[in-house]
């Protein structure tokens, strides 16, 4: 008997104190994941991107790119980053608590993660 393969698709970061620091879910295999509706996980990213910046824009805050090109919101703790399907891209949601130690939800993902694509 062969044991199933697993996959991976949720994965939560602590910081050294025991707080939790981000989670992230993957875009191929983790859990839909919504926000008041709008779905963050297996979309197309441009097409969520300008939905979420709506979502911002219509709650007076100002929408925000990271570095990297993903949409964002520090406000929300979010952040939606694009990952690799074969030949396409397909969203996958970043949750992130600065609470003081991060200036951005950006600064909260670890190193490994940026490898994700």
């Amino acid at each position: 008997m062969t044991a199933p393969a697993y996959v991976r698709a949720v994965t939560v970061y602590y910081r050294e104190s025991g707080e939790l620091a981000c989670v992230l879910v993957d875009a191929l295999c983790g859990p839909l994941v919504s926000m008041n509706g709008k779905q963050l996980v297996g979309r197309v990213p441009s097409e969520l991107t300008d939905e979420f910046h709506a979502y911002q824009e219509g709650r007076g805050m100002s929408p925000t790119i990271s570095v990297e090109g993903d949409a964002a919101s520090d406000e929300f703790g979010i952040m939606v980053r694009a990952q690799r399907a074969g030949d396409i891209l397909l969203s996958r949601a970043v949750f992130a608590r600065c609470d003081g130690w991060a200036h951005t939800v950006h600064d909260c993902i670890p190193r490994d993660e940026w490898t994700v694509r």
